[in-house]
């Protein structure tokens, strides 16, 4: 066999074990690519694989001819000072070997390079500038985000292939002066002794000789080592504005004055000791070329002695004046970093002078202050409306919509099908893709309205999805996307989908939509191997037509497409000119900002919501908004992946109107503003304006109070809009100092407002709210009566609502019977304003009885006689009279005796009235 065909049969191996090993990953790749090519995102999936060819390609080639070179020099320098007559191995294999070797080398390098590095290089190269410097160095924050990171990893990746040529070269050494043995000439054939002694004369001069080579090659590779250590120094003096060691996060006196002069100092000993290393070892001692390791220890050692005598006893006795200037970088750059730095501070009295006119004039934001909470609606609509065992609501959203001209807050949830409450025996392969393949419809309830029985009131309901709101129509309800659906499945096949039960059969559909890669030609085995499927293969029912539909739970879809975005765990569901869609909030982090303080359970030191994610529940359209074009990070990302980004002003209006500040970032941002609203460095540094996020008892337990989404009219503003908010205690304390408001409407969107109440005078803060409940001896009588007559009292969320100048508490109070299947019910809403509580069934009743009704008011027109008003005074009062003899006996019946005993007072009261309101006509009509 000729050389040419020993080469091309040897390649033609090399390319059979690559494929028959990389097998799994080529098909991989293929179907990954089909899959992005179908959603429209091809060129972000290749990003990432031409980038690592660019930077993997150069990397393999340079690599493996430095190692090649080298080891070849080093083979060189041996034999031209082992100069003997040697036999065994020839050079031609030993050049093999050092090819080999090289050729390894560079391809483990080169994939371990373009594979942790590709993305942090893309970033560098597109970078995009913060226009803020840190204080100390004078770098733009661009250079720490985007630059920094690749210059650590790629410090620590070069030590590492330092070490890794130590190790090669010593083991090739090894193998040099194992595998070539000397072999002499022997002239003398019956001197045994003569020979003995050349041949232990040869074997101890190569073996010194070897010795002196690796030793000349280990000092090329220390001073190399420490040129690399100096140039880490000098990086490393930027990882001091991370520094903990201070009274805040980042560089501070100590820091600055003795860490940064000892790294210094470590940089210039670093460069010496190279030096010191070749004089020391050409020299042949071994002091010298060790004395400059051993310089960087003392000084490692006296550097870190004289930290801790500065910290303590020069800093810490006057620590707010040394500190001061860098507790006011940690200030001003945590606010840069999570976006507080332009929160609106505004002042509110908190006086108590609201009156009927006011209750009505905010009457839409009365009208929609939450009587029903999340958690006991999720529970409802799963019973009520889940219909069938297979259906389930993951969720329950909060949302806004216009409902018959009134903007209105409502609670929505989708109703999606889960596989899993399928009897595992039912779900063949056919039931499972071919035809259990989506959910249905959604289910709205406005937040403040319950039934008869005090449950929500639905204005979306059932299967198919029915409503009397015409902008309200559900006109697409198959969800094929959702937070469940985490099967693939087959569409256009010969079987029909399940669409919703119907009566004693099934409706049944067949998918029009745009999703899904056809399984036609090498497409059905490509993917029947990648879903490990021979039925998919075999199927009858699968045609040339059919198409597979995969990565259909949104949370997996969002990330395959882009992983270097965070995305809420909470997405929620919009209807938008009959169809639906999933919107998710991407977040872009980093740990990496100057000075700013991390968050305490998550290692990251910036955030922005600047995505906004839109995916078709029907057809899997997958749209990444550009949310916030000030943020540098995307920015970034976006010159990265240009196909990824959508302007904001592209987002359909109806879509538009339903994007929301969203609370996982609320929530973060009011965590940190408990201590960085305060701007003072004096007042910082002793803590002495701390806020607490404020307190509830949710059922029985007290938690932190959530952040809780509002439709209302902000004091001083003119219309009602759509809020987060969450009120702030001080530290220790159960009276509240503020209100932290987010907004989400129009131009108001992403707005932070913080409201400062006075300090001159008790505010009620939610738990003192709560134990005003507690100790109302009519509130806790009938609580406690209702917790012992085979029920059992659930207190909801306690909201806290401005109007005008003044605070309005409001806490619904479920009822839930010992039924383990009971629902819990809206039975009383309590109101507490000013020194007043109240306890009533409805919101509206509970104002009257604090406010008054509109009936009470004077009347304005002083030409309608008394006895006129009086009359009418009567019949409203003979209405509620009877309104009221009507609930108790309802009350009676149920055995709801506290509630029947109540209403006969209030009958009582009633009946007072229309006596004294007689007598008063009789004396009357007696003068005249």
């Amino acid at each position: 066999m000729t050389q040419a065909k020993k080469i091309i049969l040897g390649l033609v191996v090399l390319v059979i074990i690559m494929i028959s090993t990389s097998f799994n990953t080529i098909i991989n790749f293929i179907t990954d690519y089909k899959w992005f090519e179908e959603v429209g995102f091809e060129k972000v999936f290749l990003t990432k694989l031409i980038t690592e060819l660019k930077i993997g390609i150069p990397a393999f080639i340079l690599i493996t001819v430095f190692v090649y070179l080298y080891l070849y020099s080093v083979k060189k320098e041996y034999y031209k000072k082992v100069s003997v007559v040697y036999r065994a191995v020839p050079e031609k294999i030993i050049n093999q070997i050092i090819l080999l070797v090289s050729v390894f080398t560079g391809f483990i390098s080169s994939i371990s390079l373009s594979g942790n590095l590709w993305f942090d290089i893309l970033k560098f190269i597109n970078s995009t500038d913060f226009n803020i410097s840190d204080p100390i160095f004078g770098k733009d924050i661009s250079f720490y985000i985007f630059k920094y990171p690749l210059f650590h990893k790629a410090y620590y990746m070069i030590i590492s292939f330092i070490f890794l040529l130590a190790i090669i070269t010593i083991i090739f050494c090894f193998i040099m002066i194992t595998l070539r043995r000397p072999t002499l000439v022997e002239t003398h054939v019956n001197d045994e002794i003569e020979i003995k002694i050349r041949r232990r004369h040869i074997n101890l001069g190569n073996g010194k000789r070897l010795f002196e080579i690796v030793i000349k090659q280990l000092t090329i590779i220390g001073v190399i080592f420490f040129i690399i250590i100096g140039v880490g120094y000098f990086f490393k003096t930027y990882e001091l504005l991370y520094s903990q060691r201070g009274v805040v996060y980042g560089a501070g006196y100590t820091d600055i004055k003795v860490v940064l002069l000892k790294y210094k100092v470590f940089m210039m000993l670093s460069f010496v000791s190279a030096v010191l290393l070749v004089v020391g070892i050409r020299k042949r001692k071994i002091r010298l070329a060790l004395s400059g390791p051993v310089l960087m220890i003392i000084v490692s050692i006296i550097g870190n002695i004289g930290a801790i005598i500065v910290q303590n006893y020069i800093v810490s006795p006057d620590e707010i004046s040394k500190e001061r200037k860098y507790i006011e970088y940690n200030i001003e750059y945590t606010q840069n970093a999570y976006n507080l730095k332009n929160v609106e501070e505004r002042e509110f009295s908190a006086n108590e002078s609201l009156t009927l006119e006011d209750i009505k004039k905010n009457d839409e934001t009365i009208s929609n202050i939450r009587i029903n909470d999340y958690r006991p609606t999720k529970l409802v609509y799963n019973a009520k409306q889940g219909i069938r065992h297979y259906y389930r609501f993951k969720d329950v959203d909060i949302d806004r919509y216009y409902i018959d001209g009134k903007y209105t807050q409502v609670f929505l949830s989708a109703r999606e099908l889960d596989q899993t409450s399928i009897n595992q025996d039912v779900l063949t392969f056919i039931n499972k893709h071919l035809i259990y393949t989506h959910g249905y419809g959604i289910v709205l309830s406005p937040v403040n309205k319950v039934n008869a029985v005090g449950l929500p009131e639905m204005l979306i309901k059932n299967i198919p999805p029915i409503t009397n709101v015409a902008k309200l129509e559900v006109k697409r309800p198959e969800i094929y996307f959702g937070e469940l659906t985490d099967n693939y499945i087959i569409v256009d096949t010969k079987e029909k989908e399940f669409d919703y039960p119907k009566g004693e059969t099934n409706a049944e559909s067949v998918y029009e939509g745009k999703a899904g890669i056809k399984l036609n030609g090498l497409n059905k085995l490509l993917f029947a191997y990648k879903q490990k499927s021979l039925k998919m293969l075999l199927s009858g029912n699968i045609t040339s037509e059919s198409k597979i539909i995969l990565n259909r739970n949104i949370h997996e879809r969002v990330r395959k497409i882009m992983p270097f975005i965070e995305y809420d765990s909470d997405p929620y569901i919009v209807l938008n000119d009959g169809k639906l869609y999933w919107i998710m909030d991407g977040y872009t982090i980093s740990s990496n900002y100057p000075y700013s303080e991390p968050l305490e359970d998550i290692d990251i030191n910036y955030i922005r919501n600047s995505v906004k994610v839109v995916i078709d529940a029907y057809n899997g359209t997958t749209t990444y908004y550009l949310a916030d074009e000030n943020d540098p990070l995307v920015m970034t990302y976006a010159k990265i992946f240009p196909q990824l980004f959508t302007t904001m002003d592209k987002m359909p209006e109806g879509l538009r109107n339903h994007i929301r500040y969203p609370q996982t970032l609320f929530d973060i941002q009011s965590e940190v503003y408990r201590m960085y609203h305060m701007k003072d460095p004096r007042v910082f540094y002793n803590e002495e304006d701390k806020w607490d996020i404020a307190k509830e008892q949710y059922d029985v337990q007290e938690q932190q109070i959530e952040s809780n989404y509002l439709l209302m009219k902000l004091p001083g503003e003119e219309r009602e809009e759509f809020i987060l908010s969450v009120p702030y205690t001080p530290k220790g304390k159960d009276n509240m100092t503020a209100i932290f408001i987010g907004r989400s409407d129009g131009e108001n969107y992403g707005k932070l407002v913080i409201y400062k109440l006075p300090k001159s005078k008790n505010i009620y803060g939610p738990m003192q709210i709560e134990n005003r409940i507690d100790s109302d001896p009519i509130i806790s009588r009938d609580m406690t009566y209702w917790n012992q007559q085979g029920s059992r009292v659930i207190r909801g969320n306690l909201l806290i609502i401005p109007i005008e100048n003044s605070l309005l508490y409001v806490e619904p109070i479920y009822i839930k019977s010992a039924n383990e299947n009971s629902l819990p019910e809206v039975k009383r809403v309590i109101v507490a304003y000013g020194d007043k509580i109240v306890m009533e069934p409805t919101l509206r009743e509970s104002l009257e009885k604090i406010f008054g009704k509109e009936s009470d008011m004077p009347k304005v027109d002083i030409s309608v006689p008394n006895k006129l008003i009086e009359r009418e005074n009567i019949n409203e009062l003979i209405i509620r009279a009877n309104n009221v003899f009507s609930s108790a006996q309802e009350a009676q019946r149920q055995g709801n005796w506290a509630e029947y005993g109540r209403l006969l007072k209030e009958l009582e009261r009633v009946l007072k009235r229309l006596s004294e309101i007689n007598s008063k006509l009789s004396e009357k009509a007696t003068v005249e």
